[in-house]
């Protein structure tokens, strides 16, 4: 089997030791999918696409069209580019998802006499985009100078003190961890074994992959009222030493697919921990 990684970063610790696995009985290979020409030729069974760049989804999408599988589809890669369309498609699958409105700029938010602190994101997710934490009128006026013509959502403040939980997920199997939140400087990741997540939030990690097509992706999980809450799904994220991690996206590729050994039914999982109407969405308001 020929197996290509579609990424600018084929040296990542995750690519890297999953492609060592795989190299002994198949070809492995790498491109940058920001370098390659529109006539770039299709000759992988299996693309693994870390990059999320317009170019790298539409070359995703010509290999798909070739009948190459692409994981994840070009098109659950793209959905999670957009913050808008990432809490759509929560809403619509039940899943637990802030309140997230969309503006035009930090400007037209400012102009509706917003309620703070709140989070402000950029709505189209990508390397160095807006994640900040807005307390006042004086503060989103010197982000409206920062970013004049940034699309943006809107989103309550949830204090998380300093950590945020991550879960990542590839074809199944869970892995997590605590990282220091993004607002506070470096981020630091403190692995967690699955077994000592709060019960249900596994299985709630599952259920995002069902709801968005997605096979190797990322959950961030706040904590509200003793309730989870998702704030963010990556496509692909780029997860460390998280042991375990590249058997299983080895087995992916290959699609020699071995179940966790201790895999509870999503269903029965959130049923055990989650009496009917404790895991609800939030309702969506009007989406500009």
């Amino acid at each position: 089997m020929r197996i290509c990684l579609v990424t600018d970063r084929p040296d990542h610790p995750l690519l890297a030791d999953a492609r060592a696995l795989l190299t002994p009985r198949h070809e492995v290979v790498a491109i940058d999918p920001d370098t390659v020409t529109v006539d770039h030729p299709i000759t992988a069974d299996v693309y693994l696409l870390k990059a999320r760049t317009a170019r790298a989804l539409a070359f995703a999408e010509r290999a798909e069209r070739h009948g190459a599988r692409v994981l994840n589809s070009a098109a659950a890669t793209r959905a999670c580019q957009d913050r808008v369309r990432m809490a759509e498609l929560a809403w619509a699958a039940g899943l637990p998802f802030p309140d997230t409105t969309a503006f035009a700029s930090p400007a037209e938010l400012l102009g509706t006499g917003p309620v703070f602190p709140l989070m402000v994101k950029s709505r189209h997710s990508r390397r160095d985009d807006l994640v900040a934490r807005v307390d006042d009128a004086r503060a989103l006026r010197e982000m409206a100078r920062e970013w004049p013509d940034e699309p943006i959502v809107a989103q309550e403040f949830v204090d998380n003190g300093g950590w945020d939980h991550k879960l990542w997920v590839v074809d199944g199997h869970v892995f997590a961890g605590l990282r220091r939140t993004a607002l506070d400087g470096p981020a630091e990741t403190k692995p967690i074994a699955p077994q000592d997540l709060p019960t249900g939030w596994a299985a709630l990690a599952r259920r995002v992959g069902e709801a968005f097509g997605l096979d190797v992706y990322g959950v961030d999980i706040l904590e509200v009222d003793g309730v989870p809450s998702i704030i963010d799904v990556n496509a692909f994220p780029g997860m460390r030493n998280m042991r375990g991690a590249p058997e299983a996206l080895a087995e992916l590729a290959t699609g020699s697919r071995m179940p966790p050994a201790t895999r509870m039914s999503a269903e029965a999982e959130l049923s055990a921990s989650c009496p009917t109407g404790a895991m609800r969405a939030e309702r969506a308001k009007p989406v500009r």
